[in-house]
């Protein structure tokens, strides 16, 4: 019997996603590399809903591109429950070009963390992955971070608690969220005060909360 088939990109999505967001030509190819692989783990193992497939490029890549034209200067990064990849392994392609430049991923997950690792090495761009959840992925690292980013991973209230530490000592934090972002905003001020901006997604309705001072109340 015949295995799953590896479900086909559109180069239109493509095309769509690199005007919102463009890269180098070094950048594509790699992104290139790690869709093709993200579709043929996808056809044997869930890393990303199925339904998002079609859309790849707009939905998630440019999507998660679209976080370094926020911190330009970021060359330390880390991203918390990185999955399948978005935003992680696509900041991890395009920050390859950058000198001295390197990403973070940490991961709960086994077998997403096998696929993370598998994508680093087969785009051959600068990232370490960490099979940890976040909360001890916090209290035991020193690393220096100059931007931490987080996607679909949890509320608003919980990730300014787990990046609380590291906003502390200067890092700058990124999270894409959806329409709701004003009701998580509203929910995680009643426990922390927050500096933060909203900047409206490239890529749909959803909103990225910029945030670069955290206190609890």
């Amino acid at each position: 019997m015949a295995g799953p088939k590896t479900p086909v990109i559109s180069a239109f999505d493509k095309a769509a996603a690199l005007k919102l967001t463009p890269v180098s030509r070094e950048t594509e190819q790699r992104l290139d590399r790690y869709v093709a692989l993200l579709a043929e783990w996808q056809a044997k193992t869930n890393l990303i809903a199925s339904s998002g497939l079609p859309k790849i490029w707009t939905r998630h890549v440019a999507d998660s591109l679209q976080l370094l034209q926020l911190a330009p200067s970021a060359n330390r990064w880390l991203d918390f429950g990185s999955g399948g990849g978005f935003p992680g392994i696509v900041l991890a392609c395009a920050l390859a070009e950058k000198e001295n430049a390197k990403i973070d991923l940490v991961e709960r997950n086994a077998k997403k963390a096998a696929f993370l690792r598998e994508a680093l090495r087969v785009t051959n761009s600068p990232g370490t992955v960490h099979l940890s959840s976040i909360e001890d992925y916090v209290e035991s690292s020193n690393a220096p971070v100059d931007c931490v980013t987080a996607r679909a991973v949890a509320p608003l209230n919980s990730l300014v608690g787990y990046v609380e530490p590291l906003v502390k000592h200067g890092a700058k934090a990124l999270f894409p969220k959806g329409q709701d972002i004003v009701d998580e905003l509203t929910e995680a001020t009643k426990y922390w005060t927050i500096e933060h901006r909203l900047h409206r997604s490239l890529t749909g309705d959803g909103w990225i909360a910029e945030i670069e001072s955290i206190a609890r109340r």
